[in-house]
C-alpha cells in the first residue's frame, strides 16, 4: 500500500450529503463510500432516496448506506433527523451541503418567489444544516464541512442572478464557518464545480448553441462528469486536508482561469 493512501482513507467516518438522491450529490456519496465512509443520502422523496441507496450499495459492495428524508429549508425537520442519525446510525463527522436548485429568469422579470426559493435552497439550507451538525462536531473537536459552491461563486451570466447571489453567499458562508470553527478542530471548505452534466441541466447540454459556447469557453473543451468531482471531495473530507480551511476548490476544466 502506498504511504499516501491512509491520508485519503475514510473508513470509520460517516458523511451526510444533502441533495444526494441523484446527480452530483449521489456521485459524491459514491466517491466517499468507495473511500470507506458510511454515507447518509438526503432528499425529500423517500422512494427516490431508497432507489438511490440501492443503486449505491450495488455499485459499492459492502457500503454502509442510510437515508434521511427531510427538507433542508425547514429547521425543525433538520434537527429531528440529525438527532435520529446521531443516535441510531453514527456520529456525523463529514457534512456535504449539496442541495441546490435553479430558477432562471431575467433579473428585471424575476419574481420574489423565484429569488427566495433559490436563496433558501442553495444558501440558507447550508446554514441550517451546518447549525444542526456543527455543535456535535465541535463537542468532538473534529469535523469536515464541504459546501458545494460553483464557478458562479465568482462569475455570473444572464438569467441566473438568484443562483449567483446564492453561490457567492455560500462562498463567504464557507469562509465564515472556517473563521469561527477552525479553532474547534473543524475544516470548512467549498467544492466549486464548473459545468457538469447532470439531470438538472440536461436541456443546456442538449442545446447546441449553449453546448458549443461552454465547450469553447472551457479550456478542457468539454463538460465535466459528476464523478470527476469525487477526488476533490474525498480530499476535503479526509485527513489530507487537515490544515486546509476556508478555501474553495474549483473543478471546472480551467474555466475560471481563462478569458
Amino acid at each position: 500500500m502506498s504511504q499516501t493512501q491512509p491520508l485519503f482513507d475514510l473508513t470509520g467516518h460517516t458523511a451526510l450529503i444533502t441533495g444526494s438522491s441523484q446527480g452530483i450529490g449521489l456521485a459524491l456519496a459514491r466517491g466517499l463510500a468507495q473511500a470507506g465512509a458510511a454515507v447518509v443520502l438526503n432528499g425529500r422523496d423517500e422512494t427516490k432516496l431508497k432507489a438511490a441507496a440501492s443503486a449505491l450499495m450495488a455499485a459499492v459492495p459492502g457500503a454502509k448506506v442510510a437515508t434521511a428524508a427531510f427538507d433542508v429549508t425547514v429547521a425543525a425537520e433538520i434537527g429531528r433527523e440529525v438527532e435520529r442519525l446521531e443516535a441510531d446510525f453514527a456520529p456525523i463527522d463529514i457534512l456535504i451541503n449539496n442541495a441546490g436548485i435553479q430558477r432562471r429568469s431575467p433579473l428585471a422579470e424575476m419574481t420574489e418567489a423565484q429569488w427566495r426559493e433559490v436563496l433558501d435552497t442553495n444558501l440558507t439550507s447550508a446554514f441550517l444544516v451546518a447549525r444542526a451538525v456543527a455543535p456535535r462536531m465541535i463537542a468532538r473537536k473534529s469535523g469536515k464541512i464541504i459546501n458545494t459552491c460553483s464557478v458562479m461563486s465568482e462569475v455570473s451570466r444572464p438569467t441566473i442572478a438568484n443562483y449567483s447571489a446564492a453561490k457567492g453567499g455560500l462562498k463567504m458562508l464557507t469562509r465564515a464557518m472556517a473563521v469561527e470553527w477552525a479553532k474547534h478542530g473543524l475544516q470548512c471548505n467549498g467544492l466549486g464545480p464548473g459545468y457538469i452534466v447532470t439531470e438538472l441541466n440536461r436541456s443546456l447540454v442538449e442545446n447546441e448553441d449553449f453546448n458549443r459556447w461552454i465547450c469553447g469557453r472551457t479550456p478542457a473543451g468539454r463538460w465535466g462528469q459528476p464523478e470527476e468531482l469525487t477526488g476533490a471531495a474525498v480530499f476535503l473530507a479526509s485527513a489530507a486536508s487537515n490544515f486546509v480551511n476556508g478555501q474553495i476548490l474549483y473543478v471546472d476544466g480551467g474555466l475560471l482561469a481563462a478569458l
